[in-house]
């Protein structure tokens, strides 16, 4: 799936950075995102709900709030209510270039300014908000140490995430003198609240408040187990998976089918979130590689070497599978754990480890030979044997499905037939 540069102008005048993530096929729609407090649009929850909801036929524009990421701006002379303007400014510039959004989706305090936002969008067909705060106010409470000397001196340092951040007397000000209340029940808009019981950000009263306020159609999802930030992958494709059902009532259109790789290619191509982040593409099946945040990645997915150890220990378990089958032996389950290593000093300096754990009714003469097999498995050979990469430049790749495939099964399937 795509991803391009949407920067716009935000309400000040400030350049404002942004991505669109398209759909591999027609979009059947489009949406806006807007991230939680002191997020990007590289975040966690944003990158993986806008990419999963390309996956099901919507285009989503995500940016960085004034003085975050990469947009313009000092967010020390940032509010809330300037995050609505801008909110409102993306919309009306997507609409511009023909990609109006009818969608508007908000995690946390984003959440917050989209209901804020979506009431001078009469364009938009529904809200969804993620953990969104119902009292604005609720928000001082992650800088309450420093609330105090806010207050009195004017400004503070506070520490966000890790992360410090100048905030102002003006922005809790501005923050006491919403009224989301009174903002809801005028959204006349359908609306579905995501939040999870376990929130420890936001609590779920909040949701139950969002749901009192509105006015029918209005929905709510419990997302049991999911912390505030959706750090796990499961939460975040579960989230976007919901949105997606539930905006497709209002927003129509069928989305297409998505585009089956050849067998035998694989296709790789960057996100625009953060440094290394990729998303990979086999057959249907789409997920994120990335490398680990103490080495400058996201921490989104596993790192290149974990692959290459997992299509090792993939491998392997299908070749004992295969050829248990072959012999009718009873072998219940196999699990294969593989860890590598750089041994500067040794030649080859890569190992993998592996650890076979065979389940089932087996004696020992049977589970020494399913150990001599693993050695034999397709994945394990080419690694021991070395291969030949050819890299060429090319505009396009295959994603028709191939006539013939399927290398990997013939292999092991040989390595199988050729043991006595």
């Amino acid at each position: 799936m795509p991803t391009e540069r949407f920067d716009f102008t935000g309400a000040k005048g400030q350049k404002m950075s942004g991505r669109i993530d398209r759909p591999d096929g027609t979009p059947r729609g489009f949406a806006l995102f807007a991230h939680c407090f002191t997020c990007t649009k590289s975040s966690l929850a944003a990158v993986r709900i806008a990419r999963a909801l390309a996956r099901r036929g919507l285009g989503v524009l995500r940016f960085d709030f004034t003085g975050l990421g990469e947009s313009a701006g000092d967010f020390a002379d940032s509010s809330f209510s300037g995050d609505v303007r801008d909110l409102i400014a993306a919309a009306q510039q997507m609409a511009a270039q023909g990609v109006a959004p009818t969608l508007l989706i908000g995690h946390s305090l984003g959440g917050a300014a989209a209901l804020a936002a979506a009431v001078e969008l009469p364009e938009l067909a529904a809200v969804a908000v993620i953990g969104a705060p119902f009292d604005i106010g609720h928000v001082t409470h992650l800088f309450e140490g420093e609330l105090a000397a806010i207050l009195e001196n004017g400004e503070a340092k506070v520490d966000l995430g890790g992360r410090p951040f100048t905030i102002r007397r003006s922005f809790v000000d501005d923050l006491r003198a919403q009224d989301q209340g009174a903002r809801i029940a005028k959204l006349r808009r359908p609306l579905l609240i995501l939040h999870s019981p376990r929130d420890q950000v936001v609590g779920i009263d909040n949701a139950s408040a969002i749901f009192q306020a509105a006015r029918h159609p209005k929905s709510f999802i419990s997302l049991d187990g999911a912390d505030h930030l959706l750090t796990s992958a499961g939460d975040a494709e579960y989230a976007a998976e919901v949105i997606a059902a539930w905006g497709s009532r209002y927003i129509g259109g069928t989305p297409d089918v998505t585009p089956e790789i050849a067998e035998g290619h694989v296709v790789v191509a960057e996100t625009g979130a953060g440094r290394f982040q990729v998303e990979v593409a086999a057959g249907r099946t789409r997920f994120l590689a990335d490398e680990p945040v103490a080495v400058g990645g996201l921490g989104s997915g596993p790192s290149p070497y974990e692959l290459l150890s997992a299509a090792l220990g993939a491998c392997t378990a299908m070749t004992l599978r295969l050829y248990a089958e072959q012999k009718k032996w009873l072998l219940a389950r196999v699990k294969v754990e593989v860890t590598h290593e750089k041994r500067r000093d040794r030649t080859p300096p890569d190992l993998f480890t592996r650890a076979v754990v065979l389940e089932g009714s087996l004696d020992a003469t049977q589970r020494a030979r399913l150990i001599e097999i693993a050695g034999r498995c397709p994945v394990h050979r080419t690694l021991e044997g070395g291969a030949s990469i050819a890299t060429v430049a090319t505009d396009a790749t295959p994603v028709a499905p191939a006539a013939d495939g399927g290398a990997h099964a013939r292999d092991m399937a040989e390595t199988c037939a050729h043991q006595p």
